[in-house]
């Protein structure tokens, strides 16, 4: 019979053994901002993992857009399913490189946990209003650091480190965190050609012939090239890296996203109307934040603390709730007729 610690302890022992020396070990950890007693079975990184799933922040994400905004089909990714698709390459590329499936799939799983509704879209609307700017990284952070659970899910510095640094110009300081890093540019890449064509944003002929002559023609075979690529090209390496030939022709297919989908296209065609939403609502509570729900506003003290409380308010949106709460707040509502008997 196995007692205590013993199970956890086992995994971290075969941590030890059996990954890369480049990998994060979970027993040597930084750890926690709040010390906490150990987990008998799970590692701390296990722990992590579960926390985020389990979190509200988490559930959210299956109804805030990726590209399409509030799509009508049931096939068109979102934040969630690019989440998912993000975790699963990771761990892929992370089993492959013998390093932390644990840390690379907690990272993975909460890196976009701070996406405002409308995607990319309700990003800069906010950054374009709140002071000091919205950056959905920062945002992550803040929601597992303050927002979710008893003031916050309390994770480790690496799994928190791997969040806030999957954009912007820092790097992860794990070798885990830069597989995520890289993991999300591959899945969202393929993933948004994919829906692009099932929208008829796209057509496969439209798609740069260059870079499918390296990368491959399908869905499936452009992934499949970027995950051997780098996996070879980092491979008992302290680095993670694709290799030039494929580095080059993923970022030329991602500038063609950007200028045929991500910016003006028919999949944006919503995007003002988007913008218009999370504009509106952000100035409407600063101006009466009474109208805020109740646990925001016990949060919300001086003018400084109000403006953050009501980004985090607004931040959390799904594109269902955003888009309700402004009808209730702006669209005229029909008065109610009473009828006799």
């Amino acid at each position: 019979m196995i007692e205590g610690a013993e199970l956890r302890i086992r995994t971290e022992e075969w941590e030890a053994a059996s990954l890369s020396p480049y990998a994060c070990r979970s027993a040597v950890s930084r750890g926690r901002e709040r010390p906490e007693e150990e987990c008998t079975v799970r590692t701390a990184f296990q722990r992590d993992r579960d926390r985020i799933i389990h979190s509200k922040s988490f559930r959210r994400l299956k109804h805030k857009t990726q590209v399409f905004i509030i799509p009508e089909g049931d096939h068109f990714r979102t934040r969630l399913t690019h989440t998912v698709e993000v975790a699963q390459i990771a761990r892929t590329i992370a089993r492959a490189l013998r390093l932390n499936e644990d840390l690379t799939e907690a990272i993975a799983l909460g890196h976009d946990l701070g996406h405002t509704s409308f995607g990319h879209t309700g990003e800069a609307a906010l950054d374009a209003v709140h002071p000091g700017g919205f950056r959905h990284n920062e945002q992550s952070l803040r929601v597992v650091e303050h927002l979710e659970g008893d003031g916050g899910l309390n994770l480790t510095w690496e799994v928190r480190d791997g969040i806030v640094n999957h954009s912007g110009p820092t790097r992860p300081a794990t070798l885990e965190g830069r597989v995520v890093h890289v993991a999300d540019r591959i899945a969202y890449i393929n993933h948004d050609i994919d829906d692009a064509v099932r929208g008829g944003v796209l057509t496969p002929d439209r798609l740069p012939a260059d870079c499918l002559e390296i990368l491959g023609s399908t869905h499936r075979t452009r992934i499949n090239t970027m995950i051997i690529d780098l996996i070879q090209t980092s491979r008992d390496r302290p680095e993670i890296a694709l290799s030039p030939g494929i580095g080059e022709a993923m970022d030329r297919l991602r500038d063609f996203m950007f200028a045929n989908v991500y910016v003006s296209s028919e999949a944006k065609r919503e995007e003002g109307k988007a913008r218009h939403v999370v504009q509106y609502l952000y100035s409407y509570f600063v101006e009466y934040p009474d109208a805020l729900p109740a646990e925001y506003r016990r949060r919300a003290g001086s003018d400084k603390e109000l403006v953050k409380v009501v980004c985090d308010y607004i931040a959390g949106m799904t594109d269902r709730y955003a888009v309700a709460v402004f009808q209730d707040l702006f669209v005229p509502q029909g008065f109610p007729v009473l009828r006799g008997p």
